[in-house]
């Protein structure tokens, strides 16, 4: 079966998306990276669902929302890398297998975990986000929390 072009459209806004979201945390975060090519990949009313066990936990709406669960995760994490994703894409959402290292800004400790992401993409725009982790506890170690 040949992809569809919205399946081009929400594979290419995903690459963006994840492309942003790793130099950002790598620049530093706030104050030392730009926003904007993150936003560039959000509509007004995205929404982010982050488990509550983690540290940077909650419900997130809008860029600024975005941003500012960006802000708390760089607060903790120095760098994201991918070491593997995988893309299962529909019409106007995709699940995202993540499988990377993150290493923790207070003490250098690296964690390799999985994220699996359900992605809801409306008008070429990420609308909503909602990761499942495969260890929240593994994050809580590492971090040393």
């Amino acid at each position: 079966m040949a992809a569809t072009s919205e399946h081009h459209t929400v594979r290419a806004v995903l690459d963006r998306f994840f492309a942003a979201e790793a130099a950002y945390l790598a620049a530093g975060g706030p104050g030392r990276a730009p926003f904007d090519e993150l936003a560039r990949c959000l509509t007004p009313d995205v929404t982010l669902l982050q488990a509550d066990s983690l540290p940077y936990g909650g419900v997130y709406r809008g860029p600024e929302g975005i941003e500012s669960f960006m802000a708390r995760m760089s607060e903790y994490w120095t760098s994201l890398e991918f070491l593997e994703q995988r893309f299962v894409i529909n019409d106007d959402s995709a699940v995202v297998f993540n499988r990377g290292t993150l290493t923790a800004r207070g003490s250098g400790r690296r964690l390799e975990t999985a994220v699996m992401q359900l992605i809801g993409v409306r008008h070429g725009l990420i609308a909503e986000i909602r990761p499942f982790y495969w260890d929240t506890l593994a994050v809580a170690r590492t971090l040393a929390l």
